[in-house]
């Protein structure tokens, strides 16, 4: 799908000021699995998002999107894994904080609950869309990423965003990302951009403003 290139003047001036309009609490909640994770909160609306950091960033490297977005109408939580920042305890399936945050959210209010994932933090929401209850997640935004398990078992609707040259040790990350794209359930969403960037650092590019764009869109359709 595409959309007008012009980025909306209501968020860009929301990003300007957003370092001093919007405070963001620290809390904390249990995982299954005997972990606690720590999140900084944004916001108090229905509609609530949840922010799922790369393996090189961690909840406070969202600030920016994070206050933005709630500036548009979301609450929104930005997680720290577990063994990042003060989020703590067992087990190797980080799902499981992803997991955690989204009833959190809905135990505290929010009516509908999405995620936002960054490489790392990308395929744990998938692995968390594909373990939740049906109708748990609405939809999940994948920077650079796709799930670790099959994408056909996605139950949430999808859009993957990827940079054409991202890539790693093992070669371009397009093609799996493509593959596991073709495999997800409908409604789904694949943007491919120009350029190198991988997942958050897509923000740091003159393409930031059409991620933010594009996310945006994805989360406020009905």
């Amino acid at each position: 799908m595409l959309v007008s290139r012009a980025f909306p003047l209501a968020l860009l001036a929301a990003m300007a000021v957003a370092q001093q309009s919007i405070s963001f609490p620290t809390v904390s909640f249990p995982t299954e699995d005997g972990g606690r994770v720590c999140a900084d909160l944004y916001g108090q609306a229905a509609r609530a998002v949840v922010l799922a950091h790369g393996g090189r960033f961690n909840k406070e490297s969202w600030r920016v999107q994070a206050k933005a977005l709630a500036s548009e109408g979301f609450r929104v939580l930005a997680i720290d894994f577990r063994g990042v920042g003060c989020s703590t305890g067992p087990g190797q399936a980080v799902e499981n904080d992803v997991l955690a945050a989204v009833r959190y959210l809905k135990a505290h209010g929010a009516k509908t609950v999405s995620i936002v994932g960054g490489s790392f933090g990308g395929a744990a929401a998938g692995d968390a869309s594909i373990k939740s209850a049906p109708g748990e997640i609405d939809g999940i935004v994948f920077l650079g990423a796709a799930p670790n398990l099959s994408a056909e078992r996605l139950k949430s609707r999808a859009l993957f965003i990827v940079a054409r040259d991202d890539s790693n040790g093992a070669g371009p990350r397009l093609p799996g990302i493509r593959a596991q794209y073709e495999k997800a359930p409908q409604p789904k969403e694949l943007i491919v951009l120009d350029g190198s960037a991988h997942a958050q650092f897509l923000f740091e590019t003159d393409q930031s403003a059409r991620v933010m764009r594009e996310i945006l869109r994805f989360l406020s359709a009905p």
